[in-house]
Parts: structure tokens; C-alpha cells; sequence
């Protein structure tokens, strides 16, 4: 295995990461404003992933990071072809960052309830829009010879993945209302697992649709691999459904979590050796050959991150287990 294809991998295994992490985060924050029927409910709900969620956020900068030092020819299209969805994500995550810091500085009614939406904005945004961008790089962009993006925001939006985007943010509030069950206490326990069934109800069909769309208007049933991968997802799913309806959600949050880690693998191992399909011309997609630094950077890449990724896990897990305890009504930090 050449180093291009270990930092493909890495790649990979960083989205991997930061949408099992971040996903159940933003289903937290979108499922806010519906399940707190009070002030100190809606702290509570906070304070279960107020103390992780800007560390899921690494995985993303990390991952952005690596793409920018590893394939920069990759991060130059992308941001440029991306720019507006980016920038959309990237405000909707700033307001949502500072919403989490002042809410509760302010004992005010409507002053919480202010940054209570801007939080269900800030994690509806960013969910709905990565799933559009992720099945934008499934189904190929309009990329010239010069690997420069040609089209339009709007080219960005088709029924299919307006699809990926909706399946995501569904499968994201199944893994947040799966999460706030485990993680909290008292009444809202049973409310956060009744939010999950029935975010299970419309995750399955718009994923099964997905994986429909999948097959007739892209490639990656032609790697038979990445086609069983999804289809795994889509099990994966109808799995955890099954196990949060027979009182098990320890393990739906396994299987909804693998839902996820198939998804974004179906994706990668669809799109390898490619990095994004050009739809103009199958010869103008970048790859991870023609996007990629010279042989010198990526070496001296590898050494700097088998150095400092285990120090980085070795962390995030030590913050998991610190707060790893139910969230109840007393000591509340935020």
C-alpha cells in the first residue's frame, strides 16, 4: 500500500470518526427545543454533551487538515466548488459554539430561548448539508480538465442528494434521541427513546431510498464491496430500530453507530481511487495520485501523525470516561 492510499484511508477514517462523534451531537441539538419542556430539562440536555461536543469537532478540522496536506489539489476544488454550502455550515457552527457558551449567562426566558433555536439551527444546518456534500462526491460535480469546479451552487442540489441530505439529518436524530436516553435522567429519559422510534420510523425508508438512488445513478454498485457496505447500512439501521423497540438502547446506539461507519466507508471505498468524480469527464476526476503533495511531504506527514493521532484518541477517550455518568437536574455546568 503506497502512501497516497494510507492517507486516503486517513482520510476516511477521520469523517468515519467525526459522524459517529458529531452526529450524535447534532441530533442533540436539533432535538432541544422538542424535548425540554423546561429550563433545567433543556440544561440537561445540554450538559450531556456540552463537555465533548468541541472535541468532535477536531475530528472535522482534522480531517480538513490532513485533505489540505495530503491532496491539496482535492481541498482547493472542493472549497472552492463547495463555498457557499461551507460557508453556511461554518456560520451555522459558530452560532451554535456561541449559543452553547451564553445561554446561560442570562437567567432571562427569552433569552434562552433564543439561543435554544439557534443551537437547533446550528446543528440542523450542518447535518442536512453534509449529507448533500457527501452524495455530491458520490455522484460528481461539474470538474474541467484543469480540475477547477465550472457550475453553480444550485448544481450542488438534485433529488438524489437532497436525499443523502435528509436520510443523514434523520439518522442523526436517531443517534441523538438514542444518545439523550442513555445519557440522561429522569421523564425525559422515556421521551428521548419515544423521538428515536420515531426518527427510526423515517430513517429506513429515506435510507433504503437512498441506497435505491445509489445503485441507478452512480457507480458504486460497480465495486461489489462498497455496494454491500451500504446495503450493511441500511441493516445496520433496521437493526438498531429493532433493539431501541426491545428496550436495548445501549446496543442501538452500537448499530446506529455502525450505520454511520458503513455509510461513510460504502462512500470512500465507492469513490477510491478517485477523490471527487468529475461529471463532465470521467478523465477529469481528481484522484489520489493527481491531487496529492509530493512523495517527500507525505512521508514526512506519516511520521507526525503515527506521533501525535494515538496522543489525540488516547485524550478524547480519557474525556468520554471523565464524564461518562448520567446527566440529572443538580450540577448543571451549562
Amino acid at each position: 500500500m503506497d502512501l497516497n492510499t494510507i492517507w486516503f484511508s486517513l482520510v476516511a477514517v477521520l469523517f468515519t470518526g467525526f459522524f459517529f462523534l458529531e452526529g450524535f451531537d447534532y441530533g442533540v441539538g436539533i432535538l432541544l427545543p422538542f424535548l425540554g419542556k423546561n429550563d433545567t430539562e433543556r440544561r440537561m440536555i445540554i450538559n450531556t454533551i456540552g463537555p465533548v461536543w468541541d472535541g468532535n469537532e477536531v475530528w472535522m478540522l482534522t480531517a480538513g487538515g490532513a485533505m489540505f496536506a495530503a491532496f491539496p489539489n482535492w481541498y482547493a476544488t472542493l472549497f472552492s466548488g463547495f463555498y457557499l454550502a461551507l460557508f453556511l455550515m461554518l456560520a451555522a457552527l459558530i452560532v451554535r459554539g456561541v449559543a452553547f457558551e451564553f445561554r446561560s449567562k442570562d437567567p432571562s426566558p427569552a433569552w434562552r430561548n433564543m439561543w435554544d433555536w439557534a443551537i437547533f439551527a446550528g446543528s440542523l444546518l450542518p447535518a442536512l448539508l453534509w449529507g448533500v456534500a457527501m452524495t455530491n462526491l458520490l455522484q460528481g460535480v461539474p470538474i474541467d480538465a484543469q480540475m477547477e469546479y465550472v457550475g453553480s451552487f444550485w448544481n450542488l442540489l438534485s433529488p438524489y442528494t437532497l436525499v443523502g441530505g435528509i436520510a443523514g439529518l434523520l439518522v442523526f436524530i436517531l443517534h441523538g434521541a438514542i444518545f439523550l436516553s442513555l445519557k440522561i435522567d429522569g421523564e425525559i429519559m422515556e421521551r428521548a427513546r419515544q423521538k428515536a422510534l420515531a426518527a427510526g420510523v423515517l430513517a429506513i425508508p429515506a435510507v433504503l431510498l437512498l441506497a435505491v438512488l445509489s445503485y441507478t445513478q452512480t457507480d458504486l454498485f460497480a465495486k461489489a464491496g462498497a455496494g454491500a457496505v451500504l446495503i450493511g447500512s441500511l441493516m445496520a439501521l433496521v437493526a438498531a430500530y429493532l433493539l431501541l423497540s426491545r428496550g436495548k438502547p445501549g446496543w442501538a446506539l452500537v448499530a446506529n453507530g455502525l450505520t454511520i461507519v458503513c455509510y461513510i466507508a460504502a462512500i470512500f471505498w465507492g469513490l477510491f481511487p478517485r477523490v471527487m468524480v468529475s461529471s463532465l469527464n470521467p478523465d477529469w476526476s481528481l484522484t489520489i495520485y493527481n491531487a496529492s503533495s509530493s512523495p517527500y511531504t507525505l512521508k514526512v506527514m506519516t511520521i507526525v501523525a503515527l506521533t501525535l493521532v494515538p496522543i489525540v484518541l488516547a485524550y478524547q477517550a480519557w474525556t468520554y470516561w471523565i464524564f461518562r455518568r448520567r446527566v440529572g437536574p443538580k450540577n448543571l455546568e451549562y
